[in-house]
C-alpha cells in the first residue's frame, strides 16, 4: 500500500510539473475570453459596414447579370450588395450536384462562389491590390488611409475553417482610432474579417493562446488536434490524481503536530494543497469540457440522415420567368437596404432585403410585393425536411436551454438568433430538431440528441451557458473569475513547486569539478 502511495505521488507531482503552466494559462486566459473574443466579422458588423444599395449604379438585372456570367442552372445563392471593390454585384453560387447513389452523407466541396458585376455583368477573374484595396475602403468609409500587407493564407487571427474558401486572404491595414486589420477574400473580394488592436492584443492572452493557436498554420497544424486531446487527457488524469493525493494527506479529524491539518511546512505547499482541494472539481470540470469540445473520438457525430432542403424549398432556386427589377425591389426595401438575397422556400422564389438593425423584408421575386405565407404553408414545408414525422411544432416566445443567444465576442456569439422561432421536432432515431425563422422561413440550424448532450458538457460545464445564471449578470461574471482565480492560484503554486523541484534535481545531478570539496 505505502509503494502504490509513493507512486500515485511521484505521478502526480511530475505530471503536475509537465501540465501546471498549461492549467495556469488556460484559467487566466478564460477570465480574458469573457470579455474578448476571437476576432470574427459577425453579420450584423458586415451588414453595417456595406454601402447602401439605393444610390449604386446597377444596371442588369439578376437574369442579365446571370446570362451574361454564362450561368443557367439552379443556384444555391443569389445575392446583390455593394460588397467587392466598392462596386455593386451579383454573388452566385451554383447548386450542388446531387451525392453519387450509396454516397449520400458523403462530403463535397461547396461550389464556388462566381462574382458578377452588376454594372457590365463581367466575371471576377481574380482579386489584385487594387481590388483588395478598394473593397478596404468601402468598408472604411472615406477619409481613412490604407496600408495592404500583402496576401496570406493563415495568420494568428484567421485560423478558422469557415475561411477556407476565401483563401488566400489579403491584409489590409487600416489608419483608424482601433487600428483595424481587414481581410478580403481572395476569392470574391469581400471583407470576411476585421480585428481591431485591442482584440488583436488582448487574443494573444485569451484565444490564441486558449486554444493552442500557437501551433496552428506551422509544422505542428497537422497535430493540433491531437496535442490538444492528449493535453487534457492528461489534465484530467493530473487532477483526478491530485484530489485523491490531497484527500489522502488532509486531516480532516484531527491535526498534524503542526497544528495544521496540511502537513506540508511551506506556504507553497500547503496554498496548493488547499486550493487543489477547494478548486478541484471546477478544475476537472474545465478540462474535462474542454476536451468535450474537440468532440474526441467523434462521440457527438450522430450519423443522421441530412436535411432535405430541396424538399422543404419545393423546387430548386431559379429565377422567375419574368422576375422582378431590381428599382422594384429596392423600392419595396427599407430605406438602408444593403443586400438583396433571392432564397427559395414552399414553392415560392423569394427575395430578403436586408438592412443594419431591421429584420429583413420577404418579397415575392416576381412581383416584389411584400410576401406572407399561407396558413400552415411553412409548417407544410418544414414537415418536409426528414423523411420521420413530425412530433410537434413549437412556436418559441422566448430562449431557452438549446435556442439562446449570446454576446457577439463569445465563440457562438453573432449568429443570427431571432424570436420567435419554430422548433420542429421530429421522431427520427437521433430524435432532431430544427430551429426555422418563422418570418422569412430560413433554417437557422439541426440538433439531435448527440448535440444537446454535446450543449450539456461542453457550452454548460465550459461557460456556464445557464440562462438563469447569465440573466443575473454581473453574477455570473463573479462566479467564474472567483472559480477561475482559484484554479490560477493552484496552479501558479504548482508552478513554483514544480521548477523548486527541477531545479533541485538539476543541483544533485550536476557533477561536481574534479578538487572540488563537498560543501
Amino acid at each position: 500500500m505505502a509503494h502504490a502511495k509513493r507512486w500515485l505521488f511521484l505521478i502526480h507531482r511530475w505530471l503536475g510539473v509537465l501540465l501546471c503552466a498549461f492549467f495556469a494559462m488556460w484559467f487566466v486566459s478564460g477570465v480574458v475570453m469573457m470579455y474578448v473574443g476571437y476576432p470574427k466579422l459577425t453579420p450584423a458588423e458586415r451588414l453595417e459596414h456595406l454601402p447602401p444599395l439605393r444610390t449604386a449604379p446597377v444596371a442588369l438585372g439578376p437574369a442579365q447579370a446571370l446570362a451574361a456570367a454564362g450561368l443557367d442552372g439552379p443556384l444555391q445563392d443569389l445575392r446583390l450588395a455593394v460588397a467587392s471593390a466598392g462596386r455593386p454585384v451579383y454573388l452566385a453560387t451554383p447548386a450542388q450536384d446531387a451525392p453519387a447513389a450509396g454516397r449520400k452523407n458523403a462530403r463535397m466541396a461547396r461550389p464556388a462562389t462566381v462574382v458578377i458585376d452588376a454594372e457590365t455583368g463581367a466575371r471576377l477573374a481574380g482579386v489584385d491590390t487594387a481590388h483588395a484595396l478598394a473593397s478596404a475602403a468601402a468598408y472604411a468609409g472615406a477619409g481613412v488611409a490604407l496600408a495592404y500587407e500583402g496576401p496570406l493564407d493563415e495568420d494568428a487571427f484567421t485560423h478558422s475553417r469557415a475561411l477556407d474558401a476565401h483563401r488566400p486572404l489579403h491584409r489590409v491595414r487600416l489608419d483608424d482610432a482601433e487600428g483595424t486589420l481587414l481581410y478580403i477574400s481572395g476569392t470574391t473580394g469581400e471583407v470576411v474579417r476585421d480585428a481591431p488592436r485591442t482584440e488583436r492584443l488582448w487574443n494573444y492572452a485569451g484565444a490564441w493562446i486558449h486554444w493552442l493557436y500557437p501551433l496552428r498554420g506551422n509544422a505542428f497544424n497537422a497535430y493540433w488536434t491531437d496535442i490538444v486531446n492528449g493535453l487534457s487527457i492528461l489534465g484530467i488524469a493530473v487532477t483526478l490524481l491530485g484530489t485523491v493525493v490531497g484527500v489522502l494527506r488532509w486531516r480532516f479529524a484531527g491535526r498534524y503536530k503542526s497544528g495544521r491539518r496540511s502537513p506540508y511546512p511551506g506556504a507553497m505547499m500547503r496554498w496548493h494543497h488547499a486550493t487543489g482541494l477547494l478548486f478541484a472539481a471546477i478544475t476537472f470540470t474545465w478540462i474535462f469540457s474542454g476536451l468535450m469540445s474537440m468532440n474526441p473520438w467523434r462521440l457527438f457525430d450522430s450519423g443522421a440522415t441530412p436535411l432535405r432542403m430541396a424538399a422543404m424549398q419545393g423546387g430548386p432556386l431559379l429565377l422567375p420567368a419574368q422576375p422582378a427589377g431590381v428599382p422594384a425591389l429596392l423600392a419595396a426595401a427599407p430605406a438602408s437596404v444593403r443586400e438583396l438575397r433571392w432564397t427559395r422556400t414552399a414553392g415560392h422564389t423569394l427575395v430578403q432585403a436586408t438592412a443594419p438593425g431591421e429584420p429583413a423584408t420577404l418579397l415575392d421575386a416576381a412581383t416584389a410585393r411584400p410576401h406572407a405565407w399561407a396558413p400552415g404553408e411553412l409548417e407544410a414545408a418544414v414537415a418536409r425536411l426528414l423523411p420521420d414525422p413530425v412530433v410537434r411544432i413549437d412556436t418559441l416566445q422566448a430562449y431557452d436551454t438549446h435556442y439562446y443567444a449570446r454576446a457577439e465576442h463569445t465563440m457562438g456569439g453573432g449568429a443570427d438568433k431571432p424570436l420567435p422561432v419554430l422548433r420542429v421536432v421530429f421522431s427520427d432515431a437521433q430524435a432532431s430538431w430544427v430551429h426555422v425563422n418563422p418570418h422569412t422561413g430560413a433554417v437557422l440550424g439541426r440538433t439531435d440528441s448527440h448535440r444537446r448532450l454535446h450543449r450539456w458538457l461542453f457550452a454548460m460545464l465550459h461557460s456556464w451557458d445557464w440562462l438563469p445564471l447569465l440573466s443575473l449578470r454581473p453574477l455570473w461574471d463573479g462566479v467564474l473569475i472567483v472559480l477561475s482565480l482559484g484554479g490560477a492560484v493552484m496552479s501558479l503554486t504548482g508552478i513554483v513547486i514544480g521548477w523548486r523541484r527541477v531545479a533541485l534535481k538539476l543541483r544533485v545531478a550536476r557533477p561536481r569539478r574534479p578538487g572540488m570539496a563537498p560543501q
